[in-house]
């Protein structure tokens, strides 16, 4: 089992523990549907209401050391707990509690990473969703690499319709005209695709 499996198995394995909803959201959610990148942490999804982040904040801390020195306090106002797995490697867990939140830790599914080794992630519509919304040259980087690998089964409506409630919290450009561009494009390139396999005699 590589590191980052294992320090995600950890996690999962104390969220199980509590009756915790989850899902990984970062770079492992990429490699199950894009093009697999370098990542160096475990990004997850955990839902905990609001008014009720401090019991939830502490157990974690309990269980995995802060990466700073103010972890809790920056957990408490930011609803993000910094930490590190017993092996070292550091876990983002950010605390979900909007309603788009809540249904993509219920869109999620597992995924076999590994022999033995199975993990719940974000589906690939609302990761497509979450790296459009944060807008990182990173972020649509991973967007077209999703939208590479899954184009013929993506539920379309269901990412527009998502992102479409997400840009009214936004402060920056509207991010649903470079997504349409790319699923424009890539669109273009799958029919090409097609068209010439079915000239290979």
């Amino acid at each position: 089992m590589n590191g980052l499996c294992a320090a995600a198995c950890e996690a999962e394995q104390l969220f199980r523990s509590k009756g915790w909803r989850y899902c990984i959201i970062g770079g492992l959610a990429v490699v199950r549907w894009g093009i697999p990148r370098l990542t160096q942490d475990v990004d997850f999804s955990l839902l905990a209401e609001f008014g009720k982040e401090q019991e939830v904040v502490d157990e974690l801390l309990a269980h995995f050391p802060g990466r700073i020195h103010d972890a809790r306090d920056f957990a408490l106002q930011n609803r993000v707990v910094l930490c590190n797995a017993s092996s070292g490697v550091p876990l983002d867990i950010a605390l979900a509690g909007f309603p788009f939140e809540e249904q993509v830790i219920a869109r999620a599914t597992p995924f076999a990473f590994e022999p033995g080794v199975t993990l719940v992630t974000a589906s690939a519509e609302d990761l497509i969703v979450l790296k459009a919304f944060a807008g990182r040259d990173q972020d649509w980087g991973d967007v077209r690499g999703i939208m590479e690998r899954q184009f013929r089964h993506l539920d379309w409506d269901l990412i527009v319709r998502e992102l479409t409630v997400l840009r009214d919290l936004q402060t920056g450009p509207d991010p649903l005209p470079r997504l349409e561009e790319i699923r424009q494009q890539t669109a273009s390139r799958v029919e090409s695709s097609r068209t010439q396999g079915e000239k290979t005699p």
